[in-house]
């Protein structure tokens, strides 16, 4: 079976946003992010001088990858999705593109995509990456910086350490970081079923390409997710919890640009689509947001996506220390029918 016959017949999926950021639970300095916890950095400006010292202290001791793996495939869900490097650059992964990863610069020191990735392949779970191709705040000229409005933060680029004055130029942190890191992904953690990229404002038409063309060189059946940008993709990324209406995608999923449209374009060539999703306000984990979605509520919306062709990518957000919040993996048990 194809990946892109799998993702059409397995229709439930674990996302997980897990890093730094978990360190601090979306408060900072006795304040709180207004809605996504990952995004802190950017919503209160830390600099990353300090932001940085969190990898110092980031040692999730209580990690344990079968475990992760093991819980998914009991809640019913047929994939997995990890945040190997999300908008703060920091990557989970053993890079050699870039120090600023879990090995090199944490007292953990061990590989958790790597981990993450075996214990997959033992369960039968299809393995996913998320990758922040675009937004990079470690790297001085990291994306983001052509776009204005609409973000979590103060800014979509990291304005507050590299001021954008324009003198930016994403195509030296594409070629610097992003292109190698992607390979790195692709060549050092076994098949992989999926690229879950974010966020395309800065990107060109050439260098969603060039990630496309590198992807598909160097693992042909993995399939790209549409926020590459630029339309080079193999299946469609709704908005974040976005619950289409009751009409068949194909009908209601019309394309509204041509396909360097990067924002608004909802057609998927091969009808796959999919809901990226959460079970609260925030993604990565929020201290002052227990309000979780009921069970009772996770299976209409599955069941309501899944009648309409979409995938259901149910997110988590671990503690620091690498735990599932307990009231999370609870629901996510009812939802499966085992309490």
């Amino acid at each position: 079976m194809t990946n892109r016959e799998y993702f059409a017949n397995n229709r439930y999926g674990m996302f997980v946003h897990f890093g730094l950021y978990s360190l601090l639970g979306g408060e900072w300095r006795g304040r709180t992010v207004r809605d996504y916890a990952e995004w802190i950095q950017s919503h209160f400006a830390i600099p990353n001088k300090e932001y940085h010292k969190l990898a110092s202290v980031f040692n999730p001791i209580f990690f344990d990858a079968d475990e992760w793996i093991r819980s998914a495939k009991e809640f019913g869900m047929k994939y997995f999705v990890i945040t190997s490097k999300h908008h703060d650059g920091f990557a989970l992964f053993h890079s050699k593109a870039d120090k600023f990863n879990i090995v090199d610069s944490s007292p953990y020191g061990r590989d958790i995509v790597a981990q993450l990735g075996e214990a997959c392949y033992k369960h039968g779970i299809k393995f996913g990456l998320y990758y922040s191709q675009e937004l990079d705040w470690a790297h001085p000229h990291g994306g983001g910086y052509t776009n204005a409005a609409g973000c979590s933060g103060v800014s979509w680029d990291n304005s507050w350490d590299f001021l954008n004055n324009g003198t930016k130029n994403f195509d030296i942190c594409f070629q610097e970081k992003i292109k190698p890191q992607v390979k790195e992904i692709l060549t050092n953690y076994g098949d992989i079923f999926l690229i879950w990229f974010d966020t395309p404002h800065t990107i060109n038409p050439k260098q969603s390409l060039e990630l496309n063309r590198l992807v598909k060189e160097l693992q042909p059946d993995c399939l790209i997710n549409s926020r590459i940008g630029n339309g080079d993709y193999d299946y469609v990324s709704l908005g974040d919890n976005e619950i289409p209406p009751d009409s068949p995608p194909d009908g209601l999923m019309e394309k509204t640009g041509d396909m360097n449209d990067i924002h608004g374009y909802k057609y998927s060539p091969f009808g796959l689509y999919e809901t990226p999703a959460t079970m609260n306000s925030s993604w990565g984990i929020k201290f002052c947001d227990p309000n979780y979605i009921t069970a009772a509520q996770i299976l209409e919306r599955k069941q309501h996506l899944n009648n309409r062709g979409v995938n259901y990518l149910l997110n988590i957000g671990p503690d620091a220390l690498g735990r599932f919040p307990a009231r999370c993996a609870e629901i996510l048990r009812e939802a499966a029918g085992l309490k």
